[in-house]
C-alpha cells in the first residue's frame, strides 16, 4: 500500500526522532541569547554587544564623540532603535516565510531555523 515506510513502528521511531530534534532546536535557540559577541567601529570608539540571536545587548560610545552628559542617554537611544527595528526585521521574517510556507501543511507555531 504505501511503499517505502516499512512497519508502523517504523513510523512511531521517526516521529520519536521528529520530536527529539524539535526540542534539541528549542534548546540549541534558547542557548543563543546566552551567547554574546562584540563588534566595534572606528577603532573601537564605538562597540556594541549582541547575542548570537541577534538582539542587541549593549552600547559603548566613546564620550570623546560627544559631552558627557549626553553619552548614556544616547548609548540607551540607540540600542532602544536597534532593538526596534530588529523587532520589525523579525516580524517582517516570519511573515515572509509564512508566506513560502502557507501550503506546506505545517503545524502552526513551527519556528524554522532561518
Amino acid at each position: 500500500m504505501l511503499k517505502g515506510l516499512g512497519q508502523l513502528g517504523d513510523m512511531a521511531k521517526l516521529m520519536k526522532q521528529a520530536q527529539e530534534m524539535q526540542s534539541k532546536m528549542a534548546e540549541a535557540q534558547a542557548r543563543l541569547d546566552e551567547i554574546e559577541v562584540e563588534g566595534s567601529a572606528g577603532a573601537g570608539m564605538v562597540r556594541a554587544w549582541v547575542s548570537a540571536k541577534g538582539t542587541m545587548k549593549r552600547l559603548q560610545i566613546d564620550p570623546s564623540l560627544f559631552t558627557a552628559e549626553d553619552r548614556e542617554v544616547v548609548e540607551d537611544l540607540v540600542v532602544a532603535a536597534v532593538r526596534e527595528a530588529q523587532e520589525k526585521a523579525g516580524e517582517a521574517a516570519a511573515s515572509e516565510m509564512a508566506k513560502v510556507t502557507e501550503g506546506l501543511g505545517l503545524p502552526p507555531g513551527l519556528k524554522l531555523p532561518f
